[in-house]
């Protein structure tokens, strides 16, 4: 009794109220803490972020219990690391931190449930938390790209909790594994970036229906997979990158897709015929498809539309139009199969009788008589296109994975003599054939069991397919003959010995075979087997083996001692054969060098159809180790670029200890030899205009390098023997062996002393540490070979450097006029445009880099000097003149009602969004608030 009085008692109660308000009463978070925290961890931070009013500090809103619910400070400068309890800030609704150098662990964001926006992209983040994307039930838009610094991650299934979301981009953030099949699901998902990371897979089954309309997952590392036939069913879809992955098949039907206006799927295994459903496309604008190896007729899309095909995809014409019938039936035929590779590959051209595989045709090569698909491996089903072969009389494809039936067209083949589709999972009825055909259908376990009838009488009296068990009509293979029971009676030791004997001498035969059919193909097809030690190299990381594309997998680096770059080639170039390039160039005659390099001969070739080509031959005993990486790299970073003021590579040669390059042909040689020795080369001097037009263009090429490429490169080796000239005396930057990937930002990398002394900048001699100022010095000193005629370090003059001399003359610009080459005799007008270009000159040359400009303001400089433009007339009118009376929407449903394409040309591109300098394209659709997801001119080409 007196226990339960006390349990009872006031102080008891008072005890139980207590521990009640202090477990189960809810909390007021204090959001100073942690903006102090925040505040502690980050450097650089606003000037007025000081003392407790963390309401009032810069970029930080509040609500009216002072609780933070915005945090924006994008682009201010930022360091530092966040708090590990930034997710304690539970009324936060917006985390804006883009385009700073935070470092660090991202914080975990779990349950901040109204959460709507985050953008960290362009930092210098590490990692990520596994509770991350945790419970952000109203998150809407999402963006961690251009984080390349963060450890491998997965998406993780917790994101599927943001059933809001509209936007997710993590492109350039090191993702890895596969994508998963939640995004699909999402009913406001509008854009999709996952480029540039490590993905791998397929695309999900779930994203049929979406309501994604920009999908950007182009260049991952390995590569995406599989089809993309799910791209067909995405209506919504504007803007599609899948460029430079591994995905196979053909392209689906995009009749549904009426709103695409950018499609690039360049750089995959894609096959098959282009569909007509694409080419019809109202709204289509961009397409990129080279690098492929798509079939059928060279497709013809409208004239607003742009178009790269390359030269890798086998259009059976080079104008549109239909192919020929047979090649037609054979495309059609291939559809069936799924368009697979090796069809895509060797079937070329508009006449199947010259050199397909698998095809034989009569004697006259007119008509094909043979089709054998035998032992392929191919899936699908069989066409019934074959009907249009009218000539054949052996259809091959047995031992394969066919499904479907016979089809009964098939009993039309007036000159069929064997069929044989045994060893398939084929079903259904098996058409009446002529009494004249061979049937084999044995190891079809569901195709027609009654079909006795079906054989139209019997079977040859020679013909090898009269064994029941090979012809069973059950095609279960088992005998029902008399014979079966007399054969039971044989030695079964006899029988067992007869067997292997049998099988020993097949297999025999069967590597012989192949052995001579393997050499014989590749000699047809002009493939150079790899050297012996090629698997040994590729183990060692410097150089992978073959793949069946004529590109090498994997990774090329660097054999040398200087290995901090990895460079990766994409396979998107080919190998030439050495017989090919043998007899392009007259088998490497003397009378076809264009010169002679440090590690080879350059010769001169014509294809057949009259393309002019260069061609680089090095033997690797020669080379040496700088040597093949100079090759390496070459490859590996002409796979990366390209711009209309780069030399292209257009394929390369791995013959034994040879190494080849093989790249356009520019006729009018390298700049060197037209500024220097001109009576010794026989060359006319060059005029102050084609000299400004090529500071110009080398200027382009350069800055695109540097900044508007996909990676960042440093030349390294820029002087006018690599500046090459085409016919309209247009220049291109070539010879890119020493090229190096550029750091981030101002950050230098260290690498052996490489390049040519005369265009050495001062820095990189003495420290071996270069960035991209390195470059801006060499061109410096080529702007000033342009303006002097004179040579870095001429010879006759060998106790002072050019750029010495001529700084000495730009200190009193009077003088300039003394230094310009002699054969320019240049009037006022144009000494004053030299003067700029010699002013330019004299800034790229500065002893400290950070005294340089970047090549964007050599293009700046020069290009009013070359392009500039005046109106045809002042006072006339043109078609798409603006009334000033009209509102701008009038304007707008004017100029679309008179059918003009200006609003839908390069105009569109230029207003509607970023666009990169140059040989470059950019974003159809407008980017979202806060967003910075940079366009590299390569996801554009």
């Amino acid at each position: 009794m007196r226990e339960r009085k006390m349990l009872f008692s006031p102080f008891f109660f008072f005890f139980f109220f207590f521990f009640f308000l202090i477990h189960f009463s809810p909390t007021v978070a204090d959001d100073g803490a942690i903006m102090n925290q925040l505040a502690t961890t980050l450097y650089s931070i606003p000037k007025d972020w000081k003392g407790n009013a963390y309401c009032s500090w810069s970029g930080i809103a509040c609500d009216k219990s002072k609780r933070v619910t915005s945090i924006s400070l994008a682009s201010e400068g930022l360091g530092g690391t966040l708090p590990p309890d930034l997710n304690q800030l539970s009324e936060l609704q917006t985390l804006s931190l883009q385009n700073n150098k935070i470092s660090g662990a991202l914080p975990s964001l779990a349950n901040l449930t109204n959460l709507q926006e985050v953008y960290v992209d362009n930092n210098n983040f590490t990692s990520i938390p596994r509770t991350f994307f945790t419970g952000l039930t109203s998150l809407q838009n999402m963006s961690i790209s251009q984080n390349e610094k963060l450890e491998p991650w997965s998406i993780p299934t917790d994101l599927a909790d943001s059933s809001s979301l509209v936007v997710f981009y993590a492109s350039k953030a090191n993702a890895i594994g596969t994508i998963p099949d939640f995004f699909g699901s999402f009913p406001n998902l509008q854009s999709l970036r996952l480029s540039y990371n490590n993905l791998t897979g397929p695309l999900p089954k779930s994203l049929s229906g979406s309501g994604i309309q920009n999908l950007w997952l182009n260049n991952q590392v390995v590569g995406l997979s599989g089809t993309i036939d799910v791209l067909g069913t995405m209506t919504q879809l504007s803007q599609v990158w899948l460029h430079q992955n591994a995905f196979t098949g053909s392209i689906p039907d995009l009749s549904k897709c009426t709103s695409l206006v950018d499609l690039q799927l360049r750089g995959n295994q894609l096959t098959g015929v282009i569909p007509s459903s694409l080419v019809s496309l109202s709204q289509l604008m961009n397409v990129s498809l080279d690098n492929n190896k798509f079939q059928g007729p060279l497709p013809a899309f409208g004239n607003g539309v742009k178009i790269t095909l390359g030269t890798t995809n086998n259009f059976c014409n080079s104008k549109p139009g239909p192919c020929s019938p047979q090649v037609t039936a054979l495309l059609a035929v291939a559809g069936k199969l799924g368009y697979p590779e090796n069809l895509a590959t060797s079937w070329g051209g508009n006449d199947p009788c010259q050199g397909w595989t698998f095809i034989t045709c009569d004697a006259q090569k007119k008509n094909v008589t043979i089709v054998n698909f035998a032992k392929q491996k191919f899936t699908g089903s069989i066409s019934p296109s074959f009907a249009n072969l009218t000539s054949l009389r052996n259809l091959l494809l047995n031992d394969n994975d066919l499904s479907g039936s016979i089809p009964s067209d098939l009993i039309n083949l007036n000159q069929l003599v064997i069929l044989d589709v045994s060893n398939n999972n084929l079903s259904g009825p098996v058409p009446v054939f002529p009494k004249g055909v061979t049937l084999k259908m044995a190891g079809n376990k569901y195709l027609g069991s009654n079909i006795t009838s079906g054989l139209g009488g019997e079977a040859p009296e020679e013909s090898p397919q009269s064994s029941p068990i090979a012809d069973s009509p059950t095609g279960s293979g088992k005998s029902s003959s008399p014979g079966a029971k007399k054969s039971s009676s044989m030695s079964s030791g006899l029988v067992a010995g007869i067997v292997v004997a049998a099988v020993l001498v097949m297999v025999v035969a069967v590597f012989v075979i192949y052995k001579c059919y393997a050499k014989k193909r590749k000699e047809k097809i002009g493939l150079v087997p790899l050297p012996q030690n090629e698997k040994e190299i590729g183990k060692n990381g410097s150089v992978g083996t073959a793949n069946g594309y004529g590109g090498f997998g994997g990774e090329l680096q660097s054999q040398s001692s200087d290995n901090s770059d990895v460079q990766v080639f994409d396979g998107a170039h080919v190998t030439i054969s050495i017989q090919v390039l043998r007899e392009v160039t007259n088998n490497f005659s003397e009378d076809n060098i264009l010169g002679r390099g440090g590690f080879g001969v350059v010769y001169k070739g014509v294809l057949h159809d009259g393309t002019q080509i260069a061609v680089k031959r090095m033997e690797s005993t020669a080379m040496g180790t700088k040597g093949l990486s100079e090759f390496q790299a070459e490859i590996a970073v002409l796979t990366k670029v390209r711009h209309r003021h780069l030399v292209a590579l257009l394929g390369f040669c791995i013959n034994g200890s040879e190494r080849l390059l093989v790249y356009e042909y520019m006729p009018q040689g390298d700049l060197g030899q037209r500024l220097f020795n001109l009576n010794k080369n026989g060359y006319p001097p060059l005029t102050w205009k084609q000299r400004v037009t090529i500071a110009l263009d080398v200027a382009r090429g350069v800055e695109y390098l540097h900044g508007l490429a996909q990676q960042s490169f440093i030349h390294r080796d820029l002087k006018p023997s690599n500046v090459l000239l085409g016919d309209d005396m247009r220049a291109k930057v070539a010879d890119f062996g020493l090229v190096k990937n550029a750091p981030d930002g101002k950050y230098s990398v260290e690498t052996r002393l490489a390049g040519t002394f005369g265009y050495l900048a001062p820095e990189y001699a003495a420290t071996g540490r270069v960035t991209t100022k390195v470059d801006v010095y060499a061109y410096g000193v080529v702007l000033m070979e342009l303006i002097t005629g004179r040579k870095a370090l001429d010879e006759n003059m060998p106790e002072e450097h050019l750029v010495t001399w001529f700084r000495r003359v730009l200190i009193n610009k009077d003088n300039i006029g003394k230094a310009v080459d002699p054969v320019l005799n240049p009037d006022d007008e144009t000494l004053g445009i030299i003067l700029k270009v010699a002013e330019l000159a004299g800034h790229c040359t500065a002893r400290e880099p950070s005294q340089r400009p970047d090549m964007g303001h050599a293009v700046n400089i020069l290009a009013p000097l070359v392009e500039q433009w005046t109106p045809s007339s002042q006072n006339e009118e043109d078609d798409y003149g603006i009334d000033l009376h009209l509102s701008l929407p009038q304007v707008l449903e004017r100029w679309q009602s008179e059918g003009t394409t200006s609003i839908v040309g390069d105009s569109f591109y230029n207003s509607s969004s970023i666009t990169s300098r140059g040989d470059t394209q950019s974003s159809i659709p407008t980017k979202p608030s806060g967003f910075n997801d940079t366009f590299n001119s390569t996801d554009c080409r």
